[in-house]
C-alpha cells in the first residue's frame, strides 16, 4: 500500500508519447518529462517500466522511485536498485537515446542519488541479467538467502521460510530460528449449513440470509473461505468476489462429505506439480510416506500415553514399535500393513479416551470399533465429519502452495479422491480431529441430543454440527509451540507450514519430509 502511495502519480501513463530520438534532438525543450515508460530489448532480454523520464536537450535520464529511504552506504544505493537503474539505462541507449546516467529517488528521506552508468556497473548489470536468464532456463530456485535481514521485512518469507529451510537442509548459522510467519490467521472460514440459506454480495460484505431475512454477514477481508452445507445458494456476483480476493469456496454435503471446490487461478507454480508427478511416477515418493505414517502413529502413540485411563505400557511400546517400522519399511505394501496394524491397536484402546460426560460414547465406540460409511454410533459419526473438515483444510493448504492435491505419495490415486491431501491429513488426524472428538464428548458439548439414528448409522443434527465446528476451530485456532523450529504458531498455520516443507522436498531443497509429531 505505501508502494502504491508513493507510486500513485509515476504509475500514471503520460498523456504524450516519448518522443522519437530524432525528434528530441531537433527540439530538445519539446517535451521535459514523461512517466511510466515502457521499454525493452530483444537483445538485451530485458523489459523495464520506467517510472519518471526526465529529458534534458538530447539526453534522457530514468528515474525510478523507492518509498524507502536512502542507504547510509558508499553509493547511497543498494545493489539491486543499481543494476535495476543501469538496465534502464542501457534500454534508453539501446532505443537511441542518449543516456549516461539516472536517478533515484527515495520517497522515505526525499532525496535524489544521481547513478553514472559507468563500465563497471554495466558489467554487473548485464551479468545479473544473465544469471537471472540462466536461473530461469535451469528452472531451479536457488537456495534461501542465509540470516539476512531482508527477510525479516519480505511479504514473502512465509513462502519462502528462508530460515526453516535452511536449518532443515543443515545449512545457515545454528541458534534461534527466526519467526517470520504470523502465529496465527486472523481470517476465519465462513461456514454456512441451513438449508435454504443464500449468500450475496454487498460493498466488501458477504450476507447471509434465511427466507429472506439477514441472519449473518462477514468481511470479504476476514473470511478464509467459505464453506457451503448441501442445498445453501451463493450469487454469482458473490462467487467472482471470492475468486478475486483468493477466497476457496468448498461444497460439502449435509453430513460434511466433502467434494468441491471453486477457487480463482491460485498458484501458478507448474513447476511444483511437474516436479511432484514425476516424484511419484519414479517411485521416489516412499520415503515421504514413510515419515507421514511414522509421523501419524508417533502422534498416536502420544495421545495413548497422555490420556488413556487407566495407562498401558504394553500398548504404547508396540506403538512404539510400529513408528520405528515405518521409518524403515521398504515397500509400499508393507507400508499400508504397518499402517493399518497401528492403527487397529490405535482404535482398539480409544473407548478409554473417553470419560467423565463421555464415558456412554465411549462405551458404545468399544462395541462397534471404528466403523463408517455409514457411522454406527455417535463417536464415529463424529470422527467422520472431523476428518472431512480436515481433508478440506489440507486440500486448500495444497492448493495454496501449489500442489495437485490428486496427486499423493502415500494414498495412491483414485478417481475423485484428494490424496495428497489425505497425506497431509494423516500426521493431523490424532493431534487435531481426533483430540477435538474426546474434548466434545468428556466435556459435554455434545450429547445423544446431537444426533439422528438413520437406519444403520447416525448423523449429526444441524446443532450437533455447529458444536462440532466450533471445537474443530477451536483446534485449529491453539497455538503450540513447534518441536522442531520452536517459535509458537496455530495448528492453522502449520498445516500450511507443513505443506511448503513437503513442497520443499519435492523440490529437493530439503533432504526429507519431517512431519509434525508433539512430544
Amino acid at each position: 500500500v505505501e508502494g502504491r502511495f508513493t507510486h500513485r502519480r509515476v504509475d500514471r501513463e503520460s498523456e504524450v508519447d516519448l518522443p522519437p530520438p530524432e525528434e528530441l534532438w531537433e527540439q530538445p525543450d519539446r517535451i521535459r518529462a514523461v512517466r511510466s515508460v515502457l521499454v525493452g530489448s530483444e537483445r538485451l532480454g530485458v523489459i523495464a517500466r520506467i517510472d519518471l523520464l526526465e529529458l534534458d536537450g538530447k539526453a534522457a535520464v530514468p528515474v525510478d522511485y523507492k518509498k524507502g529511504v536512502k542507504p547510509d552506504n558508499d553509493r547511497g544505493a543498494w545493489e539491486p536498485e543499481l543494476v535495476q537503474l543501469c538496465l534502464q539505462g542501457l534500454l534508453l541507449r539501446e532505443a537511441g537515446y542518449e543516456c549516461d546516467s539516472g536517478v533515484l529517488y527515495y520517497a522515505g528521506s526525499r532525496k535524489r542519488v544521481e547513478i553514472w552508468f559507468d563500465d563497471e556497473l554495466i558489467e554487473q548489470a548485464t551479468a545479473a541479467a544473465a544469471g537471472l536468464r540462466a536461473m530461469a532456463t535451469a528452472g531451479r530456485m536457488p537456495p534461501p538467502l542465509t540470516d539476512s535481514p531482508k527477510c525479516v521485512r519480505c511479504s514473502l518469507a512465509g513462502v519462502c521460510l528462508p530460515d526453516e529451510i535452511n536449518h532443515l537442509a543443515g545449512r545457515g548459522p545454528e541458534g534461534e530460528i527466526r519467526r517470520l510467519v504470523a502465529p496465527r490467521d486472523t481470517c476465519l472460514p465462513l461456514y454456512v449449513q441451513d438449508q435454504g440459506a443464500w449468500i450475496g454480495k454487498k460493498g466488501e460484505r458477504l450476507q447471509v440470509e434465511v427466507k429472506g431475512a439477514r441472519v449473518a454477514e462477514a468481511r470479504l477481508m476476514s473470511v478464509s473461505h467459505v464453506a457451503l452445507f448441501g442445498n445453501v445458494q451463493i450469487s454469482t456476483q458473490a462467487v467472482r468476489e471470492l475468486c478475486d480476493h483468493d477466497i476457496p469456496l468448498t461444497y460439502l454435503s449435509q453430513s460434511g462429505w466433502f467434494f468441491g471446490i471453486t477457487n480463482g487461478i491460485g498458484s501458478r507454480n507448474i513447476e511444483l506439480r511437474i516436479a511432484q508427478h514425476r516424484l511419484a511416477d519414479a517411485g521416489g515418493g516412499l520415503a515421504i510416506a514413510r515419515a507421514i505414517v511414522a509421523g501419524k502413529i508417533y502422534n498416536q502413540r502420544t495421545m495413548l500415553r497422555r490420556n488413556l485411563s487407566p495407562p498401558d505400557r504394553q500398548l504404547v511400546g508396540r506403538m512404539a514399535i510400529h513408528v520405528r517400522q515405518a521409518r524403515h519399511i521398504s515397500s509400499a505394501d508393507s507400508l499400508l500393513g504397518v499402517e493399518g496394524n497401528a492403527a487397529r491397536e490405535y482404535f482398539g484402546a480409544f473407548a478409554g479416551l473417553f470419560r467423565g460426560q463421555g464415558a456412554w460414547a465411549g462405551a458404545k465406540f468399544a462395541e462397534n470399533g471404528r466403523n463408517r460409511r455409514p457411522p454406527r454410533d455417535e463417536v464415529n459419526a463424529v470422527l467422520s465429519f472431523l476428518y472431512a473438515l480436515l481433508v478440506k483444510e489440507c486440500t486448500l493448504a495444497a492448493l495454496a502452495v501449489g500442489f495437485d492435491p490428486y496427486r499423493g505419495f502415500f494414498h495412491a490415486p483414485r478417481y475423485g479422491r484428494p490424496s495428497l491431501a489425505l497425506d497431509l491429513c494423516e500426521e493431523f488426524r490424532p493431534l487435531i480431529a481426533d483430540s477435538a472428538c474426546v474434548t466434545l464428548f468428556n466435556q459435554g458439548e455434545v450429547d445423544s441430543q446431537a444426533f439422528l439414528r438413520r437406519a444403520r448409522g447416525v448423523a449429526l443434527t444441524p446443532e450437533g454440527r455447529k458444536a462440532v465446528i466450533g471445537a474443530f476451530e477451536r483446534r485449529l485456532g491453539q497455538e503450540i509451540t513447534h518441536p522442531v523450529f520452536g517459535y509458537v504458531v496455530s495448528y492453522r498455520r502449520v498445516l500450511e507450514l507443513q505443506a511448503r516443507l513437503l513442497r520443499a522436498v519435492v523440490l529437493g531443497e530439503v533432504g526429507s519430509y519431517r512431519p509434525l509429531s508433539t512430544r
